[in-house]
């Protein structure tokens, strides 16, 4: 779909070359005419001097002689007068065909775009039916692609399982776990004693209904959790902020110059930011912080895994209406989360590098778990669309168990920059390994495809123990819900038009692990922001004098005098640009002096080799929250 978009500007090209080419031909006839012209006056003048020579009284030997060469000099000039014509009749011709050339080469690029929108309409249609289908009552309400259920055992032998079956919907294989197939069981026809919650794959369904009381609490809280949250004794956070204005900007007259340029390093107005920092986008990850709350109850760590994957999903569920982009944080700036008595948790980002941006995060839950990261975000403008890469690994540990997963990012892409209306979506794998269980979970973000069956946002998975048999089978989408269902049996189908080995899991009902929260009132004119993203930037007091909240820009954009916060973001941008000057002749300096130059060094993290993954990661080295206890900030550079 993307590249269709091309066809037009090559068309123009191909008319202008075109054009060119038939000026060229008229060019070298209108030579060929002149050169004819030439040949005609002095053919004409060899004529005459060969007529008088024949008058001569010459020998009859020369005259005869004399008398060929004249009638060569006829035929030279005849066969020159055919050729200009030959010439001009394939000008003549050459510009008849190629305006023929050019309708029919106009009449197929109109048929084949009225075929795209027809065949995009026709998409569209297909999966608001396939929707309307699923939410119909006679249907089952499954949505792991599991609306067949099996009596007893899978019977792939007899073609249940089969391709053939258009009840049962078939999951792309990933590029390293075989393609699988998941079909729900009757719990009845799966009885088996001695069983836990987190045993074999042959699992007890009565534990997966009665006994699984973490799995129970997510079921019901994902959808009673935004009035839970209003139940709990907190300090009173604000719920609005002033409506985007609407201001007018010309979009090409600024992108024209970023094609193919790090997209932190180009200068933008703040008509294409939201009034947040990426230090307190990274920060809005947390806003399903209870999922890992309920992870910590969890007493098997393939059930653990099930909590962390949804959680790893849910951060992305802000960002579908979200193409705004947030503030590049200054080199040392801060932000805090302190929900230490509301919610169990505080967290603190710094901003330790600016070439290439990268931004330290560290969350402690006294509810007994660890959360730390290092990004570095490298974007990429293509003309078309714009490519979001997060680098590194995000790093949650649980304090009771030990348990270590890691993970990384997938890739987001923001569609339509130039011409229409923009688009977020993501793609990708994300492999989330425990490393003391050795579990693994494997997420594929599907990409949005017109023509694909497949809901939007599709996100599926499968949890694995360490020897690799499957427990689990995820499934949902990363801008609504994640499901998690139990496999109480599995085994290998058929094998694929690709040669893959395809696996079916009978699993039981799914369990909802995640469901978004909706979004406030009136949001499409506060940037889509969240409850969470609508308290990130209110003003609180005793923060680090870099907290991202004092940033004067980003204040002034909020309140929508986004003239004055251009010139202030120029002014922050400027002052910053003259600390790294100051700090690389401060760098040369101590090279020609022979001396070491540490350069800039992190405030509240410090860099180490992380003991699980090998890899050098910005961690916390304590000191924030005892020095806001202080309200000692002498450390701080001034950087507003």
């Amino acid at each position: 779909a993307d590249d269709s978009g091309d066809e037009e500007p090559a068309s123009q090209s191909d008319k202008s070359e075109l054009h060119g080419t038939l000026k060229t031909l008229s060019s070298k006839l209108e030579d060929l005419s002149t050169c004819n012209d030439l040949i005609a006056k002095h053919g004409a003048a060899l004529q005459r001097s060969l007529s008088e020579l024949e008058n001569l009284k010459l020998p009859a030997e020369s005259g005869e002689k004399i008398k060929a060469v004249n009638e060569r000099a006829t035929l030279f000039r005849i066969t020159s007068n055919a050729m200009i014509n030959a010439c001009r009749d394939f000008l003549d011709l050459a510009e008849t065909h190629s305006r023929k050339w050019q309708r029919a080469l106009q009449y197929e690029r109109e048929q084949r775009i009225r075929l795209e929108e027809t065949i995009e309409q026709l998409a569209k249609q297909h999966n608001s039916l396939e929707r309307a289908c699923r939410g119909a009552p006679g249907l089952s309400s499954s949505s792991t692609g599991i609306t067949s259920t099996a009596k007893g055992s899978v019977q792939s032998a007899k073609g249940e399982a089969s391709d053939e079956d258009e009840e049962t919907e078939y999951f792309d294989a990933m590029e390293d776990a075989p393609a699988f197939i998941t079909v729900t069981a009757d719990p009845k026809h799966h009885r088996r004693s001695g069983s836990n919650l987190s045993g074999a794959s042959e699992g007890h369904p009565e534990d997966w209904n009665l006994e699984d009381s973490v799995f129970e609490s997510s079921n019901q809280s994902s959808y009673n959790e935004s009035t839970c949250k209003d139940l709990l004794p907190k300090k009173r956070r604000r719920t609005r902020i002033p409506d985007k204005p609407n201001y007018s900007l010309n979009l090409w007259s600024i992108m024209k110059n970023c094609i193919g340029k790090e997209l932190s390093k180009i200068p933008m107005p703040v008509n294409f930011n939201e009034p947040l920092s990426m230090l307190q986008r990274l920060t809005e990850d947390l806003e399903y912080h209870e999922l890992l709350d309920k992870a910590v109850k969890c007493e098997s760590s393939t059930e653990q895994m099930c909590f962390v994957a949804a959680f790893s999903v849910s951060s992305y569920s802000t960002t579908v209406h979200r193409t705004a982009k947030p503030f590049n944080p200054l080199l040392g700036e801060t932000y805090e989360l302190d929900r230490l008595e509301e919610f169990g948790f505080r967290s603190l980002c710094e901003q330790v590098s600016h070439h290439p941006p990268a931004a330290a995060h560290h969350v402690y839950s006294k509810r007994g778990w660890t959360l730390w990261q290092e990004i570095t975000i490298a974007s990429k403008f293509r003309g078309k669309y714009l490519s979001i890469m997060p680098l590194g690994t995000i790093h949650l540990e649980f304090h009771s168990s030990g348990n270590h997963y890691v993970w990384r990012k997938v890739t987001s892409t923001v569609h339509n920059i130039i011409v229409g209306k923009l688009w977020i979506d993501q793609s990708g794998e994300i492999e989330i390994v425990n490393h003391k269980s050795k579990d693994k979970c494997q997420l594929k973000f599907t990409p949005y495809s017109y023509f694909s069956r497949d809901v939007p946002r599709k996100v599926t998975g499968v949890v694995s123990d360490a020897d690799g048999k499957a427990h689990y089978v995820m499934s949902g989408t990363w801008d609504e819900k994640m499901e998690c269902s139990k496999i109480v049996q599995s085994s290998h189908g058929s094998t694929s038009t690709e040669g893959k080995q395809k696996t079916v899991y009978q699993t039981l009902s799914p369990k909802v692990l995640w469901k978004k929260y909706p979004l406030p009132e009136n949001a499409e004119n506060m940037y889509f922001f969240s409850d969470l993203a609508l308290t990130l930037n209110e003003p609180e007091e005793r923060v680090a004098p870099t907290d991202s909240r004092l940033r004067p820009d980003q204040r002034l954009m909020e309140s929508g005098r986004w003239d004055e916060a251009n010139v202030e973001k120029q002014r922050l941008e400027e002052k910053q640009r003259a600390v790294r000057r100051r700090r690389e002749a401060e760098a040369v300096e101590a090279l020609e002096e022979g001396k070491d130059y540490e350069g800039y060094i992190p405030l509240w993290f410090e860099r180490k080799v992380d003991a699980v993954t090998g890899e050098l990661i910005c961690v916390y080295k304590g000191g924030y929250w005892e020095a806001k206890d202080k309200q000692d900030w002498s450390t701080c550079p001034d950087i507003f």
